[in-house]
């Protein structure tokens, strides 16, 4: 794969500056006023077009995106590996898959991977998403190959990585890029969670691709930022896919119509139960979700 498009994209923003990469490097710019006007931010991420102004630059236009997550801020985003422990803290599914679902909600590709695996077996984790579509990396302290296969992934592509905190998600990308310093604090056992002091989304190039170091989020407040409407949830979830037209009734929820393909795979097998639960228990969250609220 050719590797990913540096120039012109917005590397990092920080009080109403940005740093664009340029064929001359990076540029800190501002953005046009028209922006603001519109309620519109630059993103980490974005491929902007730049004016001169003066001495300076100015963020000018900003190009058609992909897609955009709201909490953390960024735009353009090719895969999303959420970094999930086997145990310490203990994988919570539901906050998973909803990461998952946000994540092909926005033509994101998901990667779970798993870590502290010398603490206790991925077999759980790899199991609960073994039909789903969904790839699981078991990253373990000596496990060469599953660093080379995200590797592998970034390659050619704009990714992140995101989890709850305390899982190894700075720990991980040490290992992946030892020459970045990711500053991290003891997890406080009190809490069960740990503190990431990075404070805004950074683009860092690396294996051909791009990574962007996040900010401490919690869960909870991605989920809030980026809803998915009921409509759209049957379509976040990959393995549902093969069965949607085969339903009997139209607009069905495959919670309790007669006739739904979907739950006739799940009775046969081919749809993991933990995941069809997280699906219904999404759906009760967004049913009441007006298309105005997102």
């Amino acid at each position: 794969m050719a590797e990913i498009k540096l120039e012109n994209r917005i590397m990092k923003g920080i009080g109403g500056f940005y740093y664009v990469a340029t064929a001359e490097g990076l540029v800190e710019c501002k953005a046009k006023g028209i922006f603001r006007k519109k309620g519109i931010s630059p993103l980490p991420g974005d491929l902007v077009q730049l004016e001169q102004e003066g001495d300076s630059a100015i963020i000018a236009e900003i190009l058609p995106r992909k897609n955009v997550l709201v909490r953390p801020p960024m735009a353009n985003l090719d895969v999303l590996f959420i970094v999930a422990a086997t145990t310490e803290p203990a994988p919570n599914y539901l906050v998973l898959d909803k990461m998952c679902a946000i994540a092909v909600d926005k033509g994101i590709t998901p990667v779970i991977v798993a870590t502290k695996t010398d603490l206790c077996s991925q077999r759980e984790l790899v199991e609960a998403y073994a039909k789903s579509g969904i790839e699981v990396i078991v990253a373990g302290r000596e496990e060469e190959k599953a660093l080379e296969r995200i590797r592998e992934i970034i390659a050619g592509r704009f990714c992140a990585f995101t989890g709850n905190s305390g899982v190894g998600k700075s720990t991980l990308l040490g290992r992946l890029l030892p020459k970045l310093h990711f500053d991290t604090a003891e997890i406080s056992k009190k809490l069960g969670r740990g503190k990431h002091t990075t404070r805004q989304v950074e683009l860092f190039s690396a294996f051909g691709g791009l990574i962007a170091d996040t900010p401490g989020f919690s869960s909870l407040d991605m989920e809030r930022a980026n809803l998915i409407l009921k409509e759209n949830l049957q379509f976040a979830f990959p393995e549902f896919e093969p069965y949607l037209t085969a339903c009997k009734f139209t607009g069905c929820s495959h919670r309790t119509e007669k006739g739904c393909a979907v739950r006739a795979a799940l009775e046969a097998g081919e749809i993991g139960q933990r995941r069809y639960e997280s699906y219904l228990a999404m759906y009760e969250d967004a049913k009441d979700i007006k298309e105005w609220e997102l």
